[in-house]
């Protein structure tokens, strides 16, 4: 009986996820703008490098199976 007392106190699992969260964004070393930039630039190298990658990739596939169903 005592645990069901104990549970029905303190704070609801909302409340705790929410201040758990509160708590681990105060601990994040945020980048700097210039930081952001220059980050937010890297990706977007890197995506159109592997679309590019992916494309080449693909069109020598093409071109395979038509060689081997030969049409």
């Amino acid at each position: 009986m005592a645990e069901k007392e104990k549970k029905g106190k303190g704070p609801n699992a909302i409340q705790l996820f929410y201040r758990e969260t509160v708590g681990e964004l105060k601990k994040v070393s945020w980048p700097t703008w210039p930081e952001a930039r220059r980050l937010t630039g890297l990706v977007l190298l890197v995506m159109a490098v592997v679309g590019l990658f992916l494309a080449v990739v693909e069109e020598g596939a093409v071109q395979l199976l038509k060689l081997v169903i030969g049409s």
